[in-house]
């Protein structure tokens, strides 16, 4: 079917060449470009069957075309076959398609997967081409069928994964397939360079905070270690041995010092006289964490959280894990070809010059009319109440957030069935087109007395404001292998949420490919797009030197502007200056525009400069592509994580621009990828396609490290059971780890899903038999434990790693110290026996399992903690920060850890004088000297607070954490204060009977005051100290402002209630005093915690009311 246009003002369409201008425009004078684009290409084709004299395969030489299809390469083997009468009963029963096509490369099988690719672009061609072969060579083999084995294993993935991702009922092209073969090779490459050894025990570094470690270096704490030594001891068996070793040791030399120290105490420790160091590897005590590789002592997290706390470092030699435990099952697959789903240049694909009776495929940028799209109708499954309603269907195109055309249908009656059966054509050329340009529709409803007119664009002005949307969904014009859509589309809609629904994550659901799943009760939308006679595909660049007239776009372009004017230059600093959250004016991006090559220079002026880019010219296209690759500007510079980060938000969909950012985040330590990963999972709804180098990144980086891989899983595995509209998506990335993490880590997941999913029927049950009372009886504490009884005798685990820590190994439960928690959600208090036998300690691991809260909110204020800390380490800050474990596991259920020693303020208050004790000033300070068994411990346990609630007074601050009440601050046994429930951020507070319960920029109560030694207007050196720290953590998060406004931004659309807008991140840049001067920032600063010691009296009549009425309840916070 020929192309449907007909507009005498357009160009003819490129399909539509007149019969007789084809036979005449014969091959004129190629270049050798061309020339070489449709040389015929010498193929051996071994075939599937066999002759019968010699057994051995039967082969057919073919010349192919360079320019043809692979779809049509089989079908002319397929045919010259049958011609010869080759084997008829094969060959004339099936089709081309039950075969597949193969070649070796470097002792590999690969695929030639994509039939719709040019033949002359495919990588063997490249590869027989570098080997100066004149012949290549093709096996043709019948489509393998999985066997019952790797069936199996594929729904045991699928189970583990929380969906099947081999079920393609509601996908309208084969993308997720697709995907699932091209992720195969990132995965094979990583398993061959995969160090098995240093895979097993994944060693967990940090090299961060180099300058508080400098610092604790050089301080006296004679039981740890001395200047520039540590202390280390070493278990064996029963026995241990401690030794002194140097910081800068590694673990190698650790051990040699080890077997130096005990060459005659070996019979004692167990170690046999025939053993060396390098027979074993060192431990931690209690935990699976391990002390090895070619990193110094000091490296190593567990050592650097044992000498910040002040604790001795506890290690136990044995052997090392056996590496065999991590067999990766093999694949079925073969390889798929490195190039596929990647399209020629536009001078491989343009039918200039060329014989156009040999022209298969058609180059995008040949096709100069305007994109159109016909929307046919909509199919409505319920019809509305209000029968009075008008229904029109609005279609736009975008790429990232940048609207490109936009056009709608006119309004009609709002019936079962709406036709419309019109063309809307945009005002874009379908050459201008960029690849992951999306097809938006909307079908939105209003009162029919709205109505202003009955068709044309202008026609909603009147009642835009009226008009409620109720139905979306997205079509990406281009697809992944780089084709333009063509023919009818019948899309499944996604309904708006209503009003008394959970809207939060709209925001992001509305980027989505994919169509709803059910579509039996869902809003169809029919469309048609031009159809033409050849696959239409986006070159993947232009040869030569002119890109399509760049230097027009430039409109003057580099030449004579190279070098920008100085009275230009301040405007251009001040621009690039500004937070991620500022919009650029009209102007602003014309001016980066037109001084592009200057922006180049400044890595910190890309995100600014790309986001000035017309996405919808091809010419601004290509000419940014050139300037990105040859830049070297940004591949040199010192690692801005905020700025890598910043281009992978929803702005930018364009695939150089993401892959430079995603190269840029290949130089991070393990340690950062871990601190930064929440995002980065949050970031894979911004591409448009399934494949992407973050998702290869993600990939690649959780292939190499169980830690990493570990939370991947979670995080995936979460977002596949909370969002639909990205299940797909997550699901084929979190199937490509799981077929590369080996057998150990599959076990280990199996494990904690069983448990999770256990746990979450209780659950269930327990909130079922308790619904309508608040209290919780003794009789549902004593149905909770014989729940647990026997699922314990039944079928738990015996052991399980924690989701929320995975170095720490969970057993049995202990039924006896388990409890239903009084709060509206029914959360469990449960305590588990510790697995591991070389543990040193005798009290259980806590968790708090949730079910009905989603603790992604939480997960993010935790995970910014562990950022601020970061921040506050590299300038020698040690605040004390306490971010506990907590992991959301499912769809609104998780994991919270219980901090051992730890109890509410609430707690205290009550246990002394009951809810009075909120005025008792003295209440605090005197549970803390009685809890400390000497003056020494006492004055440890102080200063210890005072550096904690600086570091949380400033950080609650900066996130504007509200509903801190009594009941969600903590404080550990040795004077580390914490908080903990973040449900209120950025500003969003809570108010009882009307008035706001926040009167205060943050909590310092006079108890608080009472610890640091001072009470009213008075001062003391505690406080003083206290003073200094809040003001130096509050001006080094200030230095990473925009770290911190982008870590939120790319939060936006994960869903959270209270971050929705950027008015919610805005919160953060007041907080920060941004665009001040220091001198100005440090007052406000000062201020805010005189406010704090002048309405200190105001927290303190909250938390009575919070204690006496029960605004609050807090018990699923208390520890015990």
């Amino acid at each position: 079917m020929e192309q449907q246009v007909s507009d005498e003002e357009e160009p003819q369409p490129v399909v539509l060449r007149e019969e007789n201008r084809r036979r005449r425009r014969k091959m004129k004078a190629f270049t050798s470009t061309f020339s070489v684009a449709m040389d015929q290409i010498a193929i051996e084709f071994v075939l599937p069957t066999t002759t019968k004299s010699s057994r051995s395969p039967d082969t057919l030489l073919l010349e192919v075309a360079g320019n043809w299809t692979v779809e049509q390469v089989k079908a002319q083997v397929w045919l010259r076959v049958v011609a010869t009468n080759l084997c008829p009963e094969f060959y004339q029963k099936y089709s081309p398609d039950h075969c597949i096509l193969l070649y070796q490369k470097k002792g590999n099988w690969c695929e030639i997967y994509d039939k719709h690719q040019v033949f002359q672009t495919l990588d063997c061609i490249r590869y027989w081409k570098a080997l100066k072969k004149d012949v290549g060579k093709i096996h043709l083999t019948c489509r393998p069928q999985p066997s019952e084995e790797s069936t199996q294993y594929q729904r045991y993935l699928n189970y583990l994964i929380g969906y099947d991702v081999t079920d393609v009922s509601n996908v309208h092209d084969d993308e997720l397939e697709f995907t699932r073969r091209k992720l195969l090779t990132p995965r094979k490459i990583e398993l061959a360079d995969r160090d098995p050894k240093l895979y097993s025990m994944d060693p967990w570094i940090t090299s961060k905070g180099a300058a508080l470690w400098a610092t604790l270096c050089c301080l006296p704490a004679p039981s740890l270690f001395s200047i520039g030594h540590i202390l280390l001891v070493i278990h064996r068996n029963k026995a241990s041995q401690t030794i002194k070793v140097s910081i800068d040791d590694t673990p190698v030399q650790v051990l040699q010092t080890f077997f130096t120290k005990i060459s005659n105490k070996r019979a004692l420790l167990g170690v046999p006289e025939d053993v060396c160091e390098g027979d074993y590897i060192l431990r931690v005590c209690g935990r699976e964490e391990y002390i090895y590789g070619n990193h110094p002592v000091r490296d190593f997290h567990w050592v650097r959280q044992c000498l910040k706390n002040g604790e001795e470092i506890h290690l136990v030699l044995e052997s090392a894990p056996n590496p065999g435990q991590d067999l990766v099952q093999k694949e079925d697959w073969a390889q798929v070809d490195d190039c596929t789903g990647v399209a020629g240049t536009h001078e491989q694909l343009t039918i200039d010059e060329k014989d156009h009776e040999r022209v298969f495929t058609i180059s995008l940028w040949d096709c100069h009319r305007k994109f159109r799209v016909k929307v046919l109708g909509i199919d409505i499954p319920a019809l509305p109440r209000n029968p009075e309603l008008i229904v029109y269907v609005e279609a736009s195109i975008f790429h990232g957030q940048q609207l490109l055309a936009q056009e709608r249908t006119s309004s009609k009656a709002f019936t079962e069935e709406v036709l419309w059966n019109t063309w809307l054509e945009f005002n874009i050329r379908i050459r201008d087109l960029p690849k992951g340009a999306r097809l938006s529709l909307q079908v939105s409803c209003g009162k029919a007395q709205t109505q202003i007119s009955k068709g044309g664009s202008s026609s909603h002005d009147g009642n835009k404001t009226k008009s409620r949307l109720l139905y979306y969904v997205n079509l990406l014009l281009v697809d992944h292998r780089s084709l333009l859509r063509q023919g009818e589309f019948i899309l499944h809609m996604w309904k708006m949420p209503e009003k008394t629904e959970d809207n939060s994550s709209v925001n992001a659901d509305k980027l989505t490919s994919a169509t709803n799943p059910d579509k039996a009760s869902s809003m169809a939308v029919a469309i048609l797009l031009d159809k033409y006679c050849y696959p239409v595909a986006l070159p993947k660049s232009r040869e030569g030197k002119e890109a399509g007239g760049e230097g027009r776009e430039a409109e003057g372009g580099e030449r004579g502007q190279r070098e920008m004017p100085n009275h230009l230059r301040k405007q251009f600093e001040s621009i690039v200056e500004t937070d991620p959250l500022h919009p650029l004016s009209q102007e602003d991006k014309e001016l980066l525009w037109h001084f592009r090559e200057e922006c180049m220079r400044h890595p910190r002026a890309y995100p600014k400069l790309l986001g000035s880019v017309r996405w919808g010219r091809q010419e601004a296209v290509l000419a940014t592509h050139r300037l990105l690759e040859r830049s070297s500007v940004w591949d040199r510079s010192v690692l801005d994580v905020g700025l890598a980060m910043q281009l992978l938000d929803c702005h930018y969909s364009d695939a150089h621009v993401r892959s430079m950012a995603v190269r840029k985040l290949e130089t991070l330590g393990d340690d950062d990828v871990l601190r930064y990963l929440l995002q980065l999972v949050q970031a894979v709804k911004f591409e448009p396609y399934h494949d992407s180098a973050l998702a290869r990144f993600l990939l690649k980086r959780a292939l190499r490290s169980k830690r990493i891989g570990h939370f991947l899983f979670w995080f995936l595995r979460s977002e596949i059971a909370q969002s639909m509209h990205y299940q797909q998506r997550y699901a084929v990335l979190l199937e490509a780890y799981l077929r590369g993490c080996g057998e150990d880590m599959l076990q280990d997941f199996r494990r904690q899903v069983e448990m999770t999913e256990a746990l979450q029927k209780v659950t269930r049950e327990i909130k079922a038999m308790s619904a309508e009372k608040y209290d919780v009886s003794a009789q549902v504490v004593f149905q909770l434990r014989q729940k647990l009884e026997n699922l314990q005798t039944s079928g738990l685990p015996e052991s399980f790693r924690v989701p929320y820590d995975p170095g720490l190994r969970a057993g049995a439960l202990v039924i006896e110290q388990c409890k239903v928690m009084a709060s509206k959600k029914r959360p469990l208090w449960l305590q588990f026996k510790r697995a591991d036998p070389t543990t040193l300690s005798s009290d259980t691991i806590g968790v708090i399992f949730k079910d009905g809260d989603d603790l992604r909110q939480d997960m993010l204020i935790l995970q910014i903690l562990l950022i601020m800390e970061s921040i506050w380490e590299e300038e020698s800050l040690d605040l004390s920060l306490l971010p506990y474990g907590c992991i959301s596991t499912g769809n609104k259920i998780g994991m919270i850890e219980i901090v051992r020693d730890a109890t509410t303020i609430a707690n205290i208050q009550q246990s002394v004088v009951g809810s009075t004790g909120a005025f008792k000033d003295e209440i605090l300070n005197q549970w803390l000297r009685d809890k400390c068994v000497s003056e020494e411990k006492f004055q440890q346990a102080v200063e210890r607070f005072v550096f904690s609630c600086g570091g949380y007074c400033v950080a609650t601050y900066v996130l504007g954490v509200g509903d801190r009440h009594n009941d969600n601050i903590m404080i550990t046994e040795s004077g580390n204060l914490f908080h903990i429930d973040f449900g209120h951020i950025l500003g969003n507070y809570k108010s009882f009977l009307g008035i706001s319960k926040e009167r205060v920029p943050f909590v310092l109560t006079p108890d608080f005051l009472y610890v640091m030694g001072t009470s009213g207007k008075k001062s003391s050196p505690h406080f003083q100290k206290f003073q200094d720290v809040c003001v130096r953590a509050y001006l080094a998060l200030r230095h990473h402002t925009n770290l911190l406004v982008i870590l939120f931004s790319m939060m936006l659309m994960t869903g959270m209630p209270q971050l929705t807008s950027k008015e919610d991140i805005e919160y953060i840049r007041e907080a920060l005093t941004v665009g001040r001067p220091e001198e100005e920032a440090q007052r406000h600063l000062l201020d805010q915690i005189e406010i704090c010691r002048d309405k200190g009296w105001t927290v303190q009549f909250n938390w009575f009311l919070h204690l006496v009425l029960g605004i609050k309840q807090g018990g699923d916070k208390r520890s015990a």
